[in-house]
């Protein structure tokens, strides 16, 4: 079986498709890096839903999501964001765990999803 690489680079890719499922790497805020959780949330969401477009899939096929975040305190500031994006009735399996560091102080939510074709 082969695998079709989505923004592919060196080191990563943004996304790889095997079979029916595609796997996204953890996605961080681009534009709004720096800024609130609720901002770098609502920026990380519309990068996914990009991603799962180019794949040929959508957010009502995610399957589990992970969401990382510097402080836990801000995890409602998050759900504030996530709970209008995610469709009701189609939400994935979710984990929400607390990390101190991510790829740069800048960055306070880090989001990793796999989703069906």
């Amino acid at each position: 079986m082969t695998l079709k690489r989505i923004g592919a680079r060196d080191r990563m890719s943004s996304a790889v498709i095997h079979g029916d499922t595609v796997y996204l790497s953890g996605v961080v805020a681009g534009a709004a890096a720096g800024k609130s959780v609720a901002e770098q949330t609502a920026d990380i969401l519309a990068q996914i839903d990009a991603t799962l477009a180019e794949a040929g899939t959508d957010k009502t096929n995610i399957i589990t999501a992970t969401v990382w975040l510097t402080d836990m305190d801000t995890w409602a500031e998050m759900n504030t964001v996530w709970d209008t994006w995610v469709v009701p009735g189609e939400a994935p399996c979710r984990a929400a765990v607390h990390s101190p560091n991510l790829a740069g102080s800048e960055f306070h939510v880090e989001i990793m999803v796999k989703a069906a074709l």
